[in-house]
């Protein structure tokens, strides 16, 4: 198995339950870690065969910059489903943060973890 990592992903969208965060667009970070069999890419070394982390990442921001949640549990779990689109990814965590979502904190998150059975 072959991990592959995008770290702070940096977009920003409607995220929240305050009044305010209804209308203005917050940025989040995300990262995602997915993993996937990697033999066929490694013997091929052809782009057909493993995970193409760039149309991923397309999605993820296409989708999450038009997106309006109110948790950030919900937003979550909404980009992991997109990442496990993809069939050949057997494991995907996908952590969000919400840069200073707390007065003292520099951000919370959530994280979830799916796994293909």
């Amino acid at each position: 198995m072959a991990k592959i990592s995008i770290t702070d992903l940096s977009l920003r969208t409607i995220i929240g339950t305050h009044d305010w965060e209804r209308k203005t667009k917050q940025e989040i970070l995300i990262n995602v870690t997915l993993e996937y069999a990697a033999i066929k890419p490694i013997a091929n070394d052809s782009l057909e065969d493993t995970v193409d982390y760039r149309v991923l990442t397309k999605k993820i921001i296409k989708e999450v910059e038009s997106s309006r949640f109110f948790l950030l549990e919900k937003l979550t779990d909404f980009v992991l489903k997109l990442v496990m689109e993809d069939r050949k990814i057997k494991q995907a965590t996908v952590r969000i943060d919400k840069p200073h979502a707390l007065r003292f904190a520099r951000s919370v998150s959530v994280e979830l973890t799916s796994k293909r059975k």
